[in-house]
């Protein structure tokens, strides 16, 4: 099965920290953990789809803040050899990508899950509803839900990078990707409307927040979607 999951990444809150994984107690417990200088860091991902009643899922594993997903690990990557020794039906390599908020905070409940995959160690950090169709995951600008407990804070003064769909809600750029331009640099950003295949009614624009801006998820589901570069962008309202 072609890998169709790569449009739902990027959707999680990295904010763990240990080296060694953790199990679930018969009593979890939740923590709230905050990640703070993100922008610019660099991470990759590794998503295990499954199928189950009602359709797909995917477990999303993320590199940070274990390490910066070494280069010549991860090309080494095989993505139907991961799958196959992690019990999924499939497995999307997804990377290298870039945060650009300033800070996550995220609700945890039991301990943290890490695996590694080729000597890159990943945390789970959310799990993606995917769907009975496989092949609309695959589509740019078409968001999905994603459980990831976290808030993604943007300070005041920062130039954020947003999508605008034609009912005029916005959804703000979490993280690029050089996954198909791998020269794709954070200064590149602004000028990058040009270069998008944006659908009818959306605009992509540039501006500087006045204000600290807050996508908060850590009681509802998140709402996440993509451009055609793998640029990921989240919901900026509730809903």
């Amino acid at each position: 099965m072609v890998a169709t999951a790569i449009l739902l990444s990027s959707a999680t809150g990295a904010c763990g920290g240990s080296a060694t994984t953790s199990t679930a107690s018969s009593t979890p417990v939740t923590t709230s953990q905050v990640a703070t200088g993100l922008v610019g860091k660099r991470y990759c991902e590794v998503l295990l789809v499954h199928h189950e009643t009602g359709g797909f899922s995917a477990d999303v594993f993320n590199s940070y803040p274990l390490n910066s997903c070494p280069e010549a690990l991860w090309n080494r990557l095989d993505a139907a050899t991961i799958a196959s020794s992690n019990g999924a039906q499939f497995a999307e390599l997804n990377g290298p990508r870039y945060w650009l908020m300033n800070s996550i905070r995220k609700v945890r409940t039991g301990g943290e899950v890490i695996r590694t995959f080729g000597g890159i160690a990943m945390i789970k950090e959310a799990t993606v509803a995917i769907g009975p169709d496989i092949v609309a995951a695959q589509v740019p600008y078409t968001p999905h839900t994603v459980s990831r407990q976290a808030a993604f804070t943007f300070a005041a003064g920062r130039q954020v990078y947003e999508l605008v769909d034609p009912s005029g809600t916005a959804w703000v750029m979490q993280t690029w990707s050089q996954a198909k331009d791998p020269t794709l640099a954070e200064a590149d950003l602004a000028g990058l409307a040009p270069r998008l295949t944006l659908p009818a009614g959306w605009n992509y624009r540039v501006r500087t927040l006045g204000a600290p801006l807050v996508i908060a998820t850590s009681d509802r589901a998140a709402q996440v979607l993509q451009d055609d570069l793998q640029n990921s962008y989240s919901r900026e309202t509730a809903g």
